[in-house]
């Protein structure tokens, strides 16, 4: 593997840090409280900034380190979490993925924004803009450096006194338990570790967060000043930590820093008599004042001197060195005896965790060839089985048994493929939660985004196709829907407008609801502007519905001027179209004073679908299943005729509009005998239930869909195409199109959307 092929990968996990970092943000936001949480958030950003570091994305390490400086304030509880504080690091975040996609693609970012966000950040952190109840704010952890080192003041025998490195400031308040297991840890960092953003304080400061803990810090590898590499690293460091976490809690500290530091753990124990015992620390004595004689000298000498008393002070406790290690062997082993059991079923759930987790990272297009392969298995079954059922009349040969369990196979077959493409739409939802807040920020409104439902699971193609049009909805209900605060508080509404963004399965289809509780559509207005812009005539008799679906009308747009988000009339006829393009329909409905809500009904998949092949004046349809609620033989007395031209159907004491699908597609001049024929009982989102006419039933099949536009050219009333088992090319039924045409709108008409752009 490659170095770009690397960089991929991270470039994917920071995708996947991205949302985790977002999703954690707006619990918070939400009140959460959990540490885990904010914990969750920290550990987004601070894997960001290490693998940044490792790829010398400087710009996106320098204000991941800043961000991380202030969620670290948040964690440690010196920085509550407030509506303000939240508002700035979700704006920080937007920033945070803006400058990893500058990264991957060769970008450029707005760099007053990021240093606009790098003043606020560092504003919180040192708690200039956010108060907490602590009596003195401590200052930003981003300010901490490593120990400048000073000169000693030599107390023992060696003429050495230890350096203190406290970190009171930064640890949290920790009730020490006696049953504790301490540890002596020696940490020497490298140079890399500073090359990729890490720092040596910050590790040791979340050191001190799981025990309570004693640092002496080794300057004996320092040189003399004229001969420092800045860029060097010369200090290290001996703890004694006392700790619930144990070995595995230190080490998780170190988890982006163990392969760029050396790194010495060894537990701790204590003696017959109580008393804890470890290898003794021997510190190095050095005067810095020589560094101010101008002498180039004397640093050599002293550090001579050191060395020999170190070497003399470790030939004096080789033996009690000796008794310790023995001490400490028999106090691991009988520890390793007492903990095996348990570590053992440890190790076992661990096991079945990570099994069950288990991913691997696949090429999209060799999921999509896959599917295609498929997609003419099922094909070339359907035409085996054509074959077969016309050259055996009895239907009980063992071939036939043979391919009814190669149907079964490639359907589970069909079903697994499609499951590999399968995903969420949380990536989806959770860029939406962006967007609100730009939108929001730039007109003065305050607006909340709830989402439902993020985990339902659509087909990949759908969710990269459903960005565009929801992008287009969501503006649209914060510029218009969502009142100013004034405007609501006047009505009685909270300041704080909320949009709901929901998705659940429905049918064997997706339903995407976009819910804000604004101020409904102003129904008046919409006709008025359709009127001014000759959409319809002044004198037009409409209902409520088709008032409220003028706002999809191409060029329609009720802003008073335009501006950078609304008003020139490029929107919502985008997310028809979008919409349609991918087989689906939208619904409005709407209450004034109390918001409006729009239904998107789209397939779990453009692949396949489940479909009732139907004979209609000679040519062969599929309706797709998900549309049929039944199937019934129409009677004369159940025929009841309505006007000129209409005709309905009655259905268990109820009347339904009958539509002759023959009639409506021009496939014959004159509206067939229903009695002669099958309905189909279907139902559309917001068209209500209709009786679809057809002349018989074919029989019920799973078909590959195949693009009718991209192959030749679009078809009013028909949605796509597919191939049969013989070999034909049969048409796959716009349910929709057709249900609104017996509404009396046209066929072209209706379709012209999707025909457009």
């Amino acid at each position: 593997m490659d170095m770009n092929e690397i960089k991929e990968i991270f470039f994917q996990e920071c995708e996947e840090q991205l949302a985790e970092l977002e999703s954690g943000l707006l619990k918070l936001n939400d009140g959460d409280r959990d540490p885990e949480t904010v914990n969750a958030v920290f550990r987004a950003v601070h894997s960001i900034k290490g693998g940044a570091g490792a790829f010398g994305l400087d710009d996106l390490v320098a204000f991941a380190h800043v961000f991380e400086t202030t969620l670290d304030c948040v964690r440690s509880n010196k920085l509550e979490p407030t509506q303000d504080v939240l508002k700035v690091m979700l704006r920080s975040a937007d920033v945070l993925a803006d400058l990893t996609n500058a990264a991957r693609d060769g970008g450029s970012v707005d760099e007053s924004r990021t240093r606009g966000l790098v003043k606020e950040l560092e504003a919180l952190a040192n708690g200039e803009t956010v108060q907490v109840s602590a009596p003195a704010p401590a200052p930003a952890p981003a300010a901490v450096k490593a120990p400048q080192p000073v000169a000693p003041k030599p107390t023992d025998e060696s003429g050495f006194e230890p350096i203190p490195f406290s970190f009171t400031d930064f640890a949290d308040e920790t009730t020490p338990l006696m049953e504790a297991p301490s540890f002596q840890i020696t940490f020497k960092p490298h140079a890399s570790l500073y090359s990729k953003g890490n720092e040596a304080a910050l590790l040791l400061r979340d050191l001190s967060r799981i025990g309570e803990m004693s640092i002496n810090c080794d300057m004996s590898e320092l040189p003399s000043l004229d001969k420092l590499d800045p860029e060097a690293s010369y200090l290290s460091w001996t703890v004694s930590i006392t700790t619930e976490k144990g070995e595995e809690g230190i080490r998780s500290v170190f988890e982006f820093a163990e392969w760029d530091c050396d790194l010495e753990i060894v537990p701790v124990v204590s003696d017959a008599a109580g008393n804890e015992e470890e290898l003794p620390m021997i510190p190095v004595p050095f005067d810095l004042s020589a560094l101010d004689s101008g002498s180039e000298e004397q640093p050599v000498v002293e550090i001579a001197t050191a060395e020999a008393s170190y070497v003399a002070a470790a030939v004096e406790t080789a033996v009690a060195t000796t008794q310790i290690a023995q001490s400490v062997n028999a106090a691991i082993e009988k520890r390793e005896a007492a903990a095996a059991p348990a570590a053992a079923q440890a190790n076992a759930n661990a096991a079945a965790n990570a099994s069950a987790g288990q991913t691997i990272r696949v090429d999209l297009d060799r999921v999509d060839r896959l599917i295609n392969l498929v997609g003419e298995l099922v094909i070339n079954q359907a035409m085996l089985s054509q074959s077969v059922i016309e050259n055996d009349a009895s239907g009980t040969s063992a071939v036939n048994m043979g391919l009814d369990e190669l149907q079964q196979l490639t359907r589970e077959i069909q079903d697994s493929v499609m499951a590999i493409r399968a995903q969420p739409v949380k990536p989806v939802f959770q860029r939406m939660s962006r967007i609100v807040r730009e939108v929001a920020d730039m007109i003065g409104k305050q607006i909340r985004l709830v989402t439902e439902g993020e985990n339902t699971e659509v087909d990949k193609t759908v969710i990269d196709k459903l960005a565009e049009p929801l992008t287009h909805m969501i503006r649209n209900a914060v510029d218009h829907g969502i009142e100013t605060p004034e405007k609501r508080e006047a009505a009685g509404k909270n300041p704080e407008g909320t949009i709901k963004l929901s998705a659940k399965h429905r049918s064997g289809r997706i339903l995407i609801e976009l819910q804000d509780d604004g101020a409904g559509i102003n129904r008046e207005r919409v006709r008025q502007k359709a009127i001014d812009n000759d959409l319809i005539a002044a004198d037009a008799n409409l209902t409520d519905e088709e008032i409220d679906n003028l706002i999809f009308a191409p060029g329609f747009s009720t802003a008073d001027k335009i501006s950078d988000i609304s008003g020139r009339g490029v929107g919502m006829d985008v997310v028809k179209r979008s919409i349609q393009a991918l087989g689906g329909r939208i619904s409005i409905s709407s209450r004034p004073g109390h918001g409006s809500t729009f239904t998107m009904s789209l397939p779990l998949t453009l692949a396949v679908l489940d479909g009732m092949v139907v004979t209609v004046a000679g040519q062969t349809l599929v309706v797709p299943l998900t549309a049929i609620v039944e199937t019934l033989q129409p009677e004369a007395k159940n025929i009841h005729s309505f006007g000129a031209n209409q005709r309905l159907i009655s259905i268990r004491n109820s009347f339904c509009p009958l539509v002759d699908v023959g009639r409506v597609l021009n496939f014959r001049p004159t509206q067939a005998d229903p009695v002669e024929g099958v309905a189909l009982l279907v139902e559309s989102e917001g068209g209500g239930q209709r009786a679809l006419m057809v002349d018989a039933i074919q029989g019920q099949r799973q078909v590959v869909i195949k693009s009718l536009e991209a192959n030749y050219t679009h078809v009013p009333g028909i949605a796509a195409a597919t191939i049969l088992g013989d070999g034909r090319v049969a048409l796959i039924l716009d349910v929709d199109a057709i249900v609104s045409a017996s509404r009396g709108q046209p066929l072209k008409q209706e379709m012209s959307l999707a025909a457009t752009g």
